[in-house]
């Protein structure tokens, strides 16, 4: 399966979707893997994350355009870095598709979700009373996950453990289309950081992105 999606956000900015119809070996040996990447790939070898975590190294491989050696590690907080090439990398993956998010210039975080009803019933968890009352009843379900999508990209692009949906990142009210934008901000301590977050739905899934 070829790029499913790609959408450029700026000159050094942009994400694309893959959607998964291989299998994982046939996902396997289209890459070029370490020792202990190898390794990794054993112990997760059933099941739809050793295809998320597969699909998405593949997805890596097109969008930088290259057959050589891929040195993609995760810090301490869980995001992942290149080690030797030029670009700020974020992964997301839901169901039947891979997301990769990449910049030349800042950080970035990118998030995809399966739009189901079962949101409603957990929005309380992420979001405040004032981010609730701003829903707009007609189109609940994609909005909440706008707000999901959002906060993960934020936390994502952020890229520290110890953020809290709910406490440390408010969004702005914003009127739901299949795409737009929506205001964040992220605060922890001294921490506030004014974010713009991308959204659009494609097909059956919501997808966020930022860039820092």
């Amino acid at each position: 399966m070829a790029i499913a999606y790609r959408q450029r956000v700026d000159d050094d900015t942009e994400f694309a979707l893959w959607k998964i119809e291989e299998k994982a070996d046939e996902l396997y040996n289209q890459l070029q893997l370490d020792e202990g990447e190898k390794n990794f790939i054993e112990q997760i070898s059933n099941g739809k994350r050793n295809l998320h975590w597969l699909g998405t190294r593949v997805l890596l491989r097109k969008m930088l355009l290259t057959d050589e050696y891929i040195d993609c590690k995760v810090d301490e907080h869980g995001k992942p870095y290149l080690v030797t090439l030029p670009y700020h990398i974020s992964f997301s993956h839901s169901f039947d598709y891979a997301a990769v998010m990449i910049s030349k210039k800042a950080p970035v975080g990118i998030d995809i979700e399966h739009v189901k009803e079962k949101v409603e019933r957990i929005a309380h968890k992420f979001m405040r009373p004032q981010e609730l009352a701003s829903i707009d009843s007609g189109h609940k379900i994609q909005q909440l996950y706008v707000c999901w999508c959002a906060k993960e990209a934020v936390y994502k692009c952020f890229g520290q453990k110890a953020i809290s949906f709910l406490d440390n990142i408010a969004l702005q009210p914003f009127d739901y289309a299949d795409k737009g934008e929506v205001s964040a901000r992220l605060q922890k301590g001294e921490v506030a950081i004014d974010y713009k977050v991308g959204y659009l739905q494609y097909e059956d899934y919501m997808i966020g992105y930022v860039k820092g």
